[in-house]
């Protein structure tokens, strides 16, 4: 981004000298991850939520693509010594995770079966009025910092459910998470522009893997300033997954663009946030240490959810820790916000 200096006219040399000592100003755009969180904070004021302390997400987050302006909320999961101290009475471990292996040697043959699979799924068109209908079931870390010691303390919120309605143009949404938002709250965005969201937006990108990774590499270009470019790329491949309906030919070509970023590697065994077991995609943030897998069925190839492993310890949590956890359950088009899909009969 080009910086603009701000210049005076008819400045006395004194307060010239005495600029040119202090910093220049400061670049006034927010990152996106940032902005997310400054929305979260205040729509948790609306809700006047009362806290005991105040909490920050976790430094590496999930964060779901829903428009820009909209709530979006973190999906992450901390295992090892750190137990839920949340309002239930509950406290629970969750496992620590053995660091196993990767494989580079798998991943275009991996990527390529996924992707064939992921063009053969038969995804309903929502049309105007309709709603893309996402259910998945999610945990999270949250940090609180004691003000005194400026020490943090890790804790993880229990497994729950999260569904969400997007309208096709991205503009109109609902929300509802168990334990935070369970009457439900908005996801309206009537701003200007298109947001870079929604089936409608999602139609309009090339399905050209290479065009198409080359477009993700520039759209995603200063999101996460402590990320390097593939790490950043994986992951706003990873939002188009998560909490999108994606047509079958983009989906396809998602998995043939992520399979050219280096550093991409294959996991021969992973779980999802439902402990649904299957084979992994990942790549490791060298900034933090993070590693994002993503999870598929060993046996279909379809996209079962993600996780995030922790491969290096900071503040309080160890290395091994899982501070991310998804499962996509259900994927629908539904016809009003609100309204939940007609059970399978089995």
């Amino acid at each position: 981004m080009t910086r603009t200096l701000w210049r005076r006219t008819q400045e006395p040399l004194d307060h010239a000298e005495l600029a040119g000592l202090l910093p220049a100003p400061g670049d006034p755009d927010l990152s996106r991850d940032r902005r997310r969180l400054l929305e979260e904070h205040l729509m948790r004021e609306i809700q006047q939520t009362p806290e005991p302390k105040p909490v920050r997400p976790v430094r590496r987050a999930l964060f779901i693509g829903v428009p820009v302006t909209a709530l979006a909320v973190t999906t992450a999961l901390v295992v090892g010594a750190i137990t839920d101290d949340g309002s239930g009475s509950d406290k629970a471990k969750a496992p620590v995770v053995r660091l196993d292996d990767d494989s580079t040697g798998k991943v275009a043959t991996t990527l390529n079966l996924i992707s064939t699979a992921a063009a053969k799924q038969r995804v309903p068109e929502p049309k105007p009025g309709q709603y893309v209908y996402i259910k998945s079931r999610v945990s999270y870390l949250s940090q609180e910092i004691n003000a005194d010691s400026s020490k943090t303390k890790s804790r993880v919120e229990k497994p729950h459910l999260r569904e969400v309605w997007l309208s096709p143009d991205g503009k109109k949404g609902w929300l509802i998470e168990e334990g935070r938002f369970k009457n439900g709250i908005t996801l309206d965005d009537d701003g200007p522009g298109q947001p870079l969201s929604g089936y409608n937006y999602l139609k309009t990108l090339p399905t050209d893997p290479d065009v198409l990774l080359e477009k993700i590499y520039k759209d995603s270009k200063g999101q996460g300033k402590s990320r390097g470019p593939h790490a950043q790329a994986f992951t706003a491949i990873g939002d188009l997954l998560r909490e999108e309906f994606a047509p079958p030919k983009l989906s396809a070509a998602l998995y043939q663009a992520a399979a050219k970023i280096p550093g991409v590697v294959v996991l021969d065994k992973a779980e999802d946030g439902f402990g649904r077991d299957g084979i992994a995609v990942a790549h490791t943030d060298a900034s933090d240490g993070s590693r994002s897998e993503w999870v598929f069925d060993r046996s279909t190839y379809a996209y079962l959810g993600e996780r995030v492993v922790q491969l290096k310890g900071f503040d309080d949590v160890k290395a091994g820790t899982v501070t991310g956890r998804t499962a996509v359950l259900e994927r629908a088009v539904v016809d009003s916000k609100g309204q939940r899909p007609e059970p399978k009969r089995r």
